[in-house]
């Protein structure tokens, strides 16, 4: 396997004024066996969910590595969330999607991606990242010229427990890291993705549980019956029982590359500085009291029993894999 990082930006293009100093970033999981190297395959791009605040890293790594071993290329998309909730992010994550897009797609051969097919796959509120990408890619422009002449449309789209409504069922949290506290109608309008879906949007597989304590299963609901409505192709799958964020739903859901988790360190860092944009003296003390450490650790232990979940919960993936082999 090549295991690799690159930088989706080029200097000058990201100015995501709550970076401190990240920039989003692939990290690639390449089939580069020995004698076989030449070997094309699908490939599927992971953002890992986190309400617009983290990438959690049990939805990265791990993820990438269960679609490596089934035979595809696989990347792990670490975007522009924001921990201090200071700046709101409006389109920038859906910017940076659509890039890593445009950005493994045209280094297809390198990457040996077969025919240029490109899988997203999102959990949660990375579910809106690129469900917003699936239902808008259109209006994204991109700044380099020839970024812009790659298409940015996914072959298809995989959302695992998705924010996708800004009514009734919204995640209220992930809209405020997104959109700020006070988003304007036209906002909440473009961004509620069920009111957003056409004939145009990509083939789709979702799935979820009954009993999601944080988001919703309403919010699948709403765009598996949009996407009925509209003719796109789509696979939905509900399952009976399971807490939020189960990601692989293997025996830990506290597992995976810590890499992800760049961007809080930096942000945390700058805020301990003194240094942090717009973040009111409460986001301060509460992000102190939460990472009082110089290192931003992902707790490892497993508070859950996964057991019985993943009877059927823990299916999604095999369910998700034969889907994208039929596109």
């Amino acid at each position: 396997m090549r295991e690799f990082r690159e930088n989706i930006w080029n200097e000058g293009e990201y100015d995501y004024s709550a970076a401190y100093g990240f920039i989003p970033n692939i990290h690639g999981y390449i089939h580069d066996e020995e004698g076989n190297a030449e070997r094309s395959r699908d490939c599927v791009i992971v953002l890992p969910g986190g309400g617009y605040c983290v990438c959690a890293p049990h939805e990265g790594e791990p993820v990438a590595l269960e679609f490596y071993n089934r035979g595809m290329n696989a990347f792990v998309l670490t975007y522009t969330t924001d921990i201090t909730m200071s700046v709101p992010l409006k389109r920038q994550p859906m910017e940076d999607v659509s890039r890593a897009v445009r950005f493994v797609r045209k280094k297809a051969d390198e990457y040996k991606i077969a025919g240029g097919r490109v899988i997203i796959l999102g959990f949660s509120a990375a579910g809106h990242v690129c469900g917003s990408l699936a239902v808008h890619y259109k209006d994204v422009k991109d700044i380099d010229p020839e970024y812009e002449k790659v298409s940015n449309k996914p072959d298809g789209v995989v959302l695992s427990y998705p924010v996708i409504s800004t009514g009734e069922y919204g995640h209220v949290s992930s809209f405020d890291a997104l959109l700020g506290r006070e988003p304007s109608d036209e906002e909440l309008e473009y961004f509620s993705l069920e009111k957003q879906v056409t004939s145009d949007v990509p083939p789709c597989f979702l799935w979820q549980t009954m009993t999601d304590e944080l988001v919703p299963v309403e919010n699948s609901y709403l765009f598996a019956g949009e996407l009925k409505k509209n003719g796109v192709p789509f696979a939905h799958y509900v399952f009976p029982a399971g807490l939020h964020g189960l990601g692989t739903v293997k025996d830990s859901i506290r597992l995976g590359g810590d890499y992800t988790m760049e961007q809080v360190e930096l942000a945390i860092a700058a805020v301990k500085r003194g240094e942090g944009v717009n973040v009111s003296d409460k986001r301060c003390r509460e992000l102190k009291e939460e990472f009082p450490d110089d290192k931003i650790g992902w707790d490892s232990n497993n508070p859950h029993d996964l057991t019985d979940v993943g009877r059927d919960a823990g299916l999604w993936t095999e369910l998700a894999y034969i889907w994208i082999s039929r596109l």
